[in-house]
C-alpha cells in the first residue's frame, strides 16, 4: 500500500497531566502502512540524548526535538515512519519516548507505563544512560523490574514474577545499552574488553544478603532474564563545547568529536544490519496496521485500569486481522471468477473447475493473512461466503444458460413454427418430422449451451406434443395402424428423453458432490499445512527459550549462586517437559483441530445443491 513519506515525528502516544492518549492521526499513518515493520524504541532519563540517535537512524540531524535546557521536550511517545535502508519492503518506525524521572512529573508510575509500552510495541529496546553501567545507573533502571506488575503473556498468568520469565522472552524485544559521555577505559585486571562484555560484567550477581546489593541484583537479573540478546555501545562526548552541545541539531559533523561520530555511525549500522523486524508469538509479523492495533489496545487497557497482556492483545488483533482476511479472500474468489468464467459454459463440469481453482487461492489468501483463527471460525465463515457466492454464479450460469439456448432455439424454430399450418396436408406428418429433427440437429451443433440445452430442448418438444399429435391425425396419407406406431414411437421417445434429462440432473448432482468433497479435502489440506506451520514455530520459539535459560542457569552456576541456580533447573526442566510434549503430541493435535473443522463443514453436500438443479 503506497504511502507517503513523512517529513517529521508526530506524538503517538500523547501524555497529558499522567493521563494517556493515543493521536488518532498517527494511527491512520500506521494503517495505510502494510509492509513488515522493524520498530526501535529508546528510553533513558530525560536529557541524556536519546533524540540525537534517533534522529540518525532517521537519517536526520532534526526531527525529535533535543532541546537545550533542563527541561524535557518530548512527552509522550513519538514515532517517526521511513523506509527501512536495508531491508526491501520493511518501513522502520522510530520511537522516541519522554524522559525517565523528569522532577515536573507528579506520578512517577507514568514512567513505568511509558517503559512499559516502549517494551510493547519494539523489536528492539535501546536504553539509555550517561556515565557508566554502575550500582546508580541500574537503580535508574529499576522500571525493569516492575513489567511483571504491568504487563501479562497470558489471559491467566501463572503465578508471580521472574521463575515465569520464559513467558516474556517469548515476545520481548532485543536488548541494547547505549551509554553517553563514557570516559573509562574498556578494561578488566587490565586487559581490553569489548563493549558487549563490558556490559555483561555489569549484569553479573553480587553476593550477598544486603539490601542494596540484592536491590541491584535484581534489576541484573530481570535483564538477564527477560532479555537473553544484549548488545552495548558507549559514546565519547560529543562535544567538549558547552554551548555546541546545545545545539547539536545545527551544527555540522566537523564541529563533533571524530570518535563520537564513528561510535554513532556503527550503531546505526548495527540498527540497520540487525535490528529484526517486530513479531508476535508463533511468527506472526506485524505490519504497521497491525502495530497501530496493538498501540490502541495497549492504551486502552493501562487507561481502563487493566494490565496489558499480550494474549487478549494477539485475539483482539487476529479479530480484525481475520475479518479484513475474509473479506479479502471473497473479493479474490469473486474476482478471479469473473476473469476466468465466460457465461455460460460448455458443461456445469467446466464451471466447477473454475470455482475449485478460484477456491484454493480464495483459501490460500486468506491462510497467509490471518492468524489465531481459534475454533477455525474465520475460515468457517469464508466457506459460506464462497458457497454463497458459487451460488449466485450457478444462478448466472443457468439463467445464461436458458437464455442463450432460448434464443438459439427460436432463431433456428422461427420458419418452422412461423410455417406449422403448412404441415395439415396429406404427407405432412413425414415433412414435420424432417424439419424438427432438421431443427435438433441443427441446434446440438451450436456450441457452449451449458446446462440448460437438454431442458430447454425438452421443453420445445413438450410444446409440440399436441401440434404432432394433431398433424399426425390430419394426415390422410397414413394408414390407422401407422398413426397408432406413430403416436406410440412419439410417446416412447419422449419417455427416453425424460430420462434422459433424469441422468444429466443425476450426473449433474455427483459433479456438484465431487466438487464439495474436493472443497473440503482443499480446505483441511491448506489448514493443515498452516497447523504445521505454525506448530513448528510455536515448538521452534519454545526450544529458543530454553537454550537461553539453560545458558542462564550455566552462567548462575559458575558464578556460585546455587539457590537461584536450583530454582531455575525446576522451570528449565517444566519448560524441556512442555518441547517434549509439544512434540509428541503435534500429530494428534493438530488431527483433533482438523477432526473437528472437518465435522462442521461436513454439511452433506445434497443440502447445498441449488434448488433448481434438484430432482423433486
Amino acid at each position: 500500500m503506497a504511502r507517503p513519506q513523512m517529513m517529521a515525528p508526530i506524538c503517538l502516544v500523547e501524555n497529558h497531566k499522567d493521563q494517556l492518549s493515543v493521536n488518532q492521526t498517527a494511527i491512520d499513518i500506521l494503517n495505510n502502512i502494510s509492509q513488515p515493520v522493524v520498530v526501535v524504541a529508546i528510553v533513558g532519563l530525560y536529557r541524556t540524548g536519546k533524540s540525537y540517535l534517533m534522529n540518525r537512524l532517521a537519517g536526520q540531524n532534526q526531527g525529535f526535538p533535543l532541546g537545550s535546557t533542563v527541561q524535557s521536550e518530548t512527552k509522550g511517545i513519538w514515532m517517526w515512519c521511513v523506509p527501512h535502508p536495508s531491508k526491501p519492503n520493511h518501513t522502520l518506525v522510530l520511537l522516541d519516548t519522554e524522559g525517565l524521572g523528569d522532577v515536573e512529573k507528579g506520578d512517577s508510575k507514568n514512567d513505568s507505563w511509558i517503559f512499559a509500552l516502549a517494551v510493547l510495541l519494539s523489536s528492539t529496546f535501546v536504553y539509555n544512560s550517561m556515565g557508566t553501567i554502575n550500582h546508580q545507573a541500574l537503580q535508574q533502571l529499576h522500571y525493569v523490574t516492575e513489567l511483571t506488575e504491568l504487563i501479562r503473556a497470558k489471559s491467566s498468568p501463572s503465578p508471580d514474577g521472574i521463575k515465569n520469565s520464559t513467558e516474556f522472552v517469548s515476545f520481548f524485544p532485543d536488548f541494547i545499552w547505549t551509554v553517553r559521555d563514557f570516559t573509562l577505559e574498556l578494561q578488566i585486571d587490565g586487559k581490553s574488553i569489548t563493549e558487549d562484555e563490558y556490559l555483561e560484567n555489569a549484569l553479573k550477581l553480587i553476593p550477598g544478603d544486603n539490601p542494596r546489593i540484592q536491590a541491584s541484583n535484581l534489576s541484573k537479573e530481570c535483564i538477564t532474564c527477560f532479555f537473553p540478546k544484549r548488545k552495548c555501545f558507549v559514546f565519547d562526548q560529543p562535544t567538549h563545547d558547552k554551548a555546541l552541545l546545545r545545539k547539536l541539531d545545527t551544527i555540522s559533523e566537523e564541529q563533533l568529536d571524530p570518535m563520537f561520530l564513528e561510535q554513532t555511525r556503527t550503531f546505526v549500522s548495527y540498527i540497520f544490519t540487525h535490528a529484526k523486524s517486530k513479531m508476535l508469538r508463533e511468527g506472526i509479523k506485524v505490519t504497521g496496521n497491525r502495530l497501530g492495533t496493538l498501540v490502541t489496545t495497549y492504551v486502552d487497557a493501562i487507561n481502563s485500569g487493566a494490565v496489558p497482556c499480550l494474549d487478549d492483545a494477539a485475539t483482539t488483533l487476529a479479530q480484525r486481522e481475520n475479518s479484513a482476511a475474509v473479506q479479502k479472500a471473497a473479493e479474490h474468489y469473486s474476482e478471479e471468477m469473473n476473469l476466468q468464467l465466460s457465461l455460460p459454459t460448455d458443461t456445469l463440469q467446466e464451471l466447477l473447475g473454475v470455482h475449485t481453482a478460484c477456491e484454493k487461492e480464495a483459501i490460500a489468501v486468506f491462510m497467509e493473512h490471518s492468524f489465531k483463527d481459534e475454533n477455525q471460525q474465520f475460515q468457517k465463515k469464508l466457506l459460506e461466503l464462497i458457497d454463497e457466492k458459487k451460488r449466485m454464479f450457478m444462478l448466472k450460469y443457468e439463467e445464461a444458460s436458458y437464455q442463450y439456448c432460448q434464443e438459439k432455439l427460436n432463431r433456428l424454430s422461427k420458419t418452422f413454427m412461423r410455417n406449422i399450418s403448412t404441415f395439415s396436408v396429406p404427407g405432412g406428418h413425414r415433412l414435420y418430422m424432417e424439419m424438427r429433427k432438421k431443427i435438433e440437429h441443427d441446434y446440438w451443433q451450436v456450441p457452449r449451451k451449458g446446462e440448460k440445452a437438454s431442458e430447454v430442448f425438452q421443453s420445445f418438444l413438450q410444446s409440440q406434443a399436441t401440434i404432432e399429435s394433431s398433424i399426425l391425425q390430419a394426415d390422410t396419407a397414413l394408414t390407422a395402424g401407422e398413426k397408432a406406431i406413430a403416436e406410440e414411437r412419439a410417446q416412447r421417445e419422449a419417455a427416453e428423453k425424460e430420462q434422459e434429462l433424469l441422468r444429466q440432473k443425476q450426473e449433474e448432482q455427483q459433479q456438484l458432490l465431487e466438487a464439495q468433497e474436493r472443497s473440503h479435502k482443499e480446505n483441511l489440506e491448506q489448514l493443515r499445512m498452516k497447523l504445521m506451520q505454525e506448530r513448528e514455530q510455536l515448538i521452534k520459539d519454545h526450544k529458543i527459550m530454553l537454550e537461553r535459560q539453560q545458558q542462564h542457569h550455566k552462567a548462575l552456576i559458575e558464578e556460585g549462586f546455587k539457590k537461584k541456580s536450583e530454582e531455575m533447573s525446576g522451570e528449565i526442566q517444566q519448560l524441556n517437559s512442555t518441547v517434549n510434549d509439544m512434540e509428541k503430541n503435534s500429530g494428534f493435535f493438530i488431527d483433533c483441530i482438523l477432526k473437528e473443522f472437518s465435522t462442521v463443514i461436513g454439511t452433506p453436500p445434497t443440502l447445498l445443491i441449488p434448488k433448481a438443479l434438484k430432482i423433486i
